[in-house]
């Protein structure tokens, strides 16, 4: 599960945010009849579409691992939360439609009508991503239940299961997360055409349109992230322990960034800042925070555990404060000058950034899930009582045939995006002598309609 669940999440900020981006783009180019602007649209649908292929293969793994990695929680709390889910598989097929009807409305619609048709596609990937933050808020601070004299749920009320002390925190960080994430991605990738020489509007408004979302949500993450650990230390107190890598419940209580918890409670390694996590948890160094000591070892994280959910959180602060640097550096000289900065170091760093960016989703996710071990279900059911049998030998013949069918998808994945790049880059360079604009890239399924070579406008009705 970690393995797909990890492979599977580096999709999700192209599957939720790469189309308000690409829509963002389309309206820009309708709006000031800007041709260049509707080109970089309409090739990114394309990769849309391709990402979200990708996504259905390595998503329908995950699906088929909920009923057989986890029987235990499945079957006893998959009346409770199990509604997350499945408005997560109908914002899918909801999502999947529109993606169709937006890649060939290139063809066959008028511009303004293809646009706002397409336009619940952003509001559809939003709802697949209420699911599954729904189901896993709810995992973190279950509620909307009772237990009956066996242990099962009863009395179920959906409305609490869905909307939990974490869902909005989780809900808001994950979504600024994943649309800042896609836009540095994008953005990187006119960075490195720029620092081989491309400087030309293509390149510039490829790079300019995701990378000025990105910056403008970077410091608003920031402000979001700090709410979620907020929200951790007062409804998951040992969790936050765990990511701070707190031993003893005390006031005043030291920051240590990175740092290594040994079982007996000691700290190695790691920069220590007297009294700042109290402060960062209450805003005074009087604040008592909660150590992982305070409860028996079978209900906490083990040191290594809580030692991997603190390294991950400290990565994540780490990338977020250098990305707010970078947001400013791109809005001080965009206020000052209305351009670019012009140093290659920025770009070099732009190019980097969405790198980073996937490293800190990586690393949210294993926070998240890590430090709330023992627990599967916080409080109510451990791992050990939700997972299916490991000493089962199928398991390793299962994720053998897994990493396989995944080094294959990606692979393939890698491919068409290179081979798409590449023709792009040959119908750039042979635009100039094309018979007309609208020719370029006019046998593609995404492209614009051919003129048909009588002068009709349907290409003889094809």
């Amino acid at each position: 599960m970690a393995f797909t669940l990890g492979s599977h999440i580096l999709l999700v900020p192209f599957g939720v945010a790469l189309p308000a981006i690409t829509l963002l783009m389309h309206y820009r180019g309708l709006r000031k009849g800007d041709a260049v602007a509707l080109l970089l649209a309409r090739r990114w649908s394309a990769v849309m579409a391709v990402q979200f292929a990708i996504g259905i293969v390595t998503g329908t793994v995950l699906s088929f691992e909920l009923g057989l990695l986890w029987p235990g929680m499945m079957g006893r709390w998959g009346d409770v939360f199990g509604l997350g889910f499945g408005v997560e598989a109908w914002a899918f097929f909801l999502e999947a439609i529109l993606i169709a009807i937006y890649l060939y409305g290139w063809r066959r619609l008028k511009p303004w009508t293809h646009f706002w048709l397409a336009l619940p596609l952003p509001l559809a990937a939003l709802m697949g991503a209420f699911g599954i933050v729904a189901a896993n808020s709810w995992m973190n601070t279950p509620r909307g239940f009772s237990l009956d004299a066996s242990g099962k749920p009863v009395d179920v009320d959906v409305r609490r299961a869905i909307f939990t002390p974490m869902f909005g925190p989780e809900y808001w960080h994950f979504v600024v997360g994943v649309v800042l994430t896609a836009g540095y991605v994008i953005a990187g990738v006119y960075a490195v055409g720029w620092l081989r020489g491309r400087r030309d509007r293509y390149h510039r408004l490829g790079f300019t349109v995701p990378f000025s979302v990105a910056a403008i949500l970077t410091p608003v993450q920031f402000v979001l992230g700090d709410s979620i650990a907020r929200s951790v230390f007062h409804k998951q107190p040992v969790k936050f322990a765990a990511t701070e890598i707190v031993w003893k419940t005390d006031t005043h209580v030291p920051e240590y960034m990175f740092g290594r918890l040994h079982a007996d409670g000691t700290i190695s390694g790691g920069i220590r800042i007297p009294q700042l996590d109290s402060i960062l948890a209450g805003f005074s160094p009087d604040t008592k925070v909660t150590g992982l000591s305070s409860v028996p070892a079978s209900d906490r994280p083990t040191a290594t555990q809580a030692t991997i959910a603190h390294w991950a959180f400290d990565i994540m602060v780490t990338i977020g404060s250098l990305l707010v640097l970078l947001a400013l550096w791109y809005g001080w000289c965009w206020l000052r000058r209305r351009d670019l900065p012009g140093s290659p170091w920025f770009f070099r760093c732009a190019a980097l950034a969405g790198g980073a960016c996937l490293l800190t989703v990586e690393c949210g996710w294993i926070t998240t899930e890590v430090g709330r071990q023992p627990w599967i279900v916080y409080q109510n059911m451990r791992v050990a009582e939700a997972v299916t049998d490991t000493r089962a030998p199928t398991l390793w013949t299962m994720l053998g045939l897994v990493v396989v069918l995944y080094v294959l998808v990606f692979g393939a994945f890698l491919t068409v995006l290179l081979r798409m790049s590449r023709r792009w880059r040959l119908a750039d360079e042979g635009a100039a002598t094309a018979a007309a604009p609208g020719d370029v890239e006019g046998d593609t399924p995404y492209g614009p309609r051919p003129l048909s070579t009588t002068g009709g406008k349907d290409g003889g009705g094809t």
